[in-house]
C-alpha cells in the first residue's frame, strides 16, 4: 500500500475485467480517465462465472477492510449464459441462479459500507459464427446471443428491482453497424471499439447518478494540481499546468 489514499474502483468479473488492460481496454481507459483522481484496481477471473464470484466475496470484498471501494463495477453472466455441456462441467449457471447469485453480489456490496456505489454490466452479445472462427478449436462451448439477451435483460431486472445502476451492453454493442465484427474480436471479447462503448455506458451512468460525493472524473479533486514554478513553461513564458488529463487534445471523453 502506498501513501496518498485515493478512492478506489474495483473492477470485478471474468476475462471481460481480466482483459481490460490490453488492446486498449475499458480499464486502461478508465485509468487514463482517472489519473490522480482514482486507483483502478483490477479484480478479474477469465472463465468465471457468478457461482464462483459468490464464492469468494468475503475474500475480495471483506467486510472488515479498513478501507472501502468507492465503486465496484461488476460483470458476470456471459460464461453463465453457455448452454450446458454433455459432461456436465463447464461455466453454464441455471438462470434462477444465476440471478439468485446476482442479488448475493449486490447484497454483499451494498453492505461494505454505505459509502460503495455499484454498476452492474450486462451480458454483452455474442456472435456465434465468429466464436465458430476463433475460439471452437481451443474451447467447445455453446453461446449464443438470444442466451446473452436473456441473462442480460436478467441482470438488468435484479439491478431494477434493488435500485442499483447498470448498463446495458447487450444493447448498446448492438447499436454499432457490423458490431460482430467492429465491437467484438473474437465473438465474446472487446476491441478497442467495443471498450470505447463501454466507457463511455459507464462514464453516463456515473455523471447521471446523483452520488454525493459525485464519482464522475470532473468532479473529483485532481491530485497535487496545485500551479507550480516546475511546470513547464509555455512560449509566452508562463507555466502550463499540465495535471489534468485532457489538457493535449485527443480526449474524447465526457
Amino acid at each position: 500500500m502506498v501513501g496518498l489514499q485515493r478512492p478506489q474502483f474495483v473492477l470485478f468479473g471474468s476475462s471481460i475485467v481480466q482483459l481490460s488492460y490490453i488492446n486498449e481496454g475499458w480499464g486502461a481507459i478508465l485509468a487514463h480517465i482517472y489519473a490522480r483522481k482514482a486507483d483502478i484496481v483490477l479484480r478479474g477471473y477469465s472463465g468465471w462465472n457468478s457461482r464462483r464470484a459468490v464464492q469468494v466475496l468475503d475474500q475480495v470484498f471483506p467486510k472488515d477492510a479498513a478501507i472501502q471501494p468507492s465503486l465496484v463495477i461488476v460483470y458476470f453472466g456471459g460464461n453463465d449464459s453457455v448452454h450446458p455441456h454433455a459432461t456436465g462441467l463447464g461455466p453454464h449457471v441455471p438462470l434462477p441462479e444465476y440471478i439468485e447469485n446476482t442479488r448475493k453480489i449486490a447484497m454483499h456490496l451494498k453492505s461494505i459500507s454505505d459509502k460503495t456505489r455499484v454498476i452492474f454490466l450486462s451480458a454483452p452479445p455474442a456472435s456465434e459464427e465468429q466464436i465458430g472462427i476463433h475460439l471452437s478449436d481451443k474451447i467447445d462451448i455453446v453461446r449464443t446471443n438470444e442466451s446473452c439477451r436473456i441473462y442480460s435483460e436478467a441482470c438488468l431486472e435484479v439491478c431494477r428491482e434493488m435500485n442499483l445502476k447498470a448498463v446495458d451492453l447487450w444493447t448498446a454493442i448492438q447499436q454499432v453497424d457490423n458490431w460482430e465484427t467492429v465491437c467484438l474480436k473474437d465473438g465474446i471479447h472487446f476491441t478497442p471499439e467495443g471498450s470505447r462503448i463501454l466507457v463511455k455506458e459507464i462514464l453516463r451512468v456515473i455523471k447521471e447518478a446523483h452520488w454525493e460525493p459525485s464519482l464522475y472524473w470532473k468532479a473529483m479533486p485532481t491530485e497535487f494540481s496545485e500551479d507550480s514554478p516546475y511546470d513547464p513553461v509555455s512560449r509566452e513564458g508562463n507555466t502550463v499546468n499540465v495535471s489534468e488529463p485532457d489538457l493535449f487534445g485527443d480526449f474524447p471523453w465526457e
